[in-house]
């Protein structure tokens, strides 16, 4: 339990953000599962249910990756740049 707990404490204090990042990934990829569960079985409330969770998935990691990578990449960049 205690290796568990230090890998998952070292992946989440790793600067690359992955992490963060696959949450809302995962969310899509499950959005997208539902998705397809629904238009195969022509269950419209399963599709409509699943493509809406798609795209709270995508506009998700696309939110995340601006604010926990790029914002900080940028953030750097203008540091560097009032040296």
């Amino acid at each position: 339990m205690r290796t568990l707990m230090a890998t998952l404490r070292r992946v989440n204090e790793d600067e690359s953000g992955h992490v963060e990042v696959g949450g809302p990934g995962l969310v899509g990829a499950i959005g997208a599962i539902i998705l397809g569960i629904g238009a195969t079985g022509s269950s419209d409330v399963v599709t409509i249910g699943g493509g809406v969770v798609l795209a709270v998935g995508i506009m998700g990691a696309s939110l995340a990756r601006h604010r926990l990578i790029d914002y900080d990449l940028w953030k750097r960049l203008d540091e560097l740049e009032k040296k």
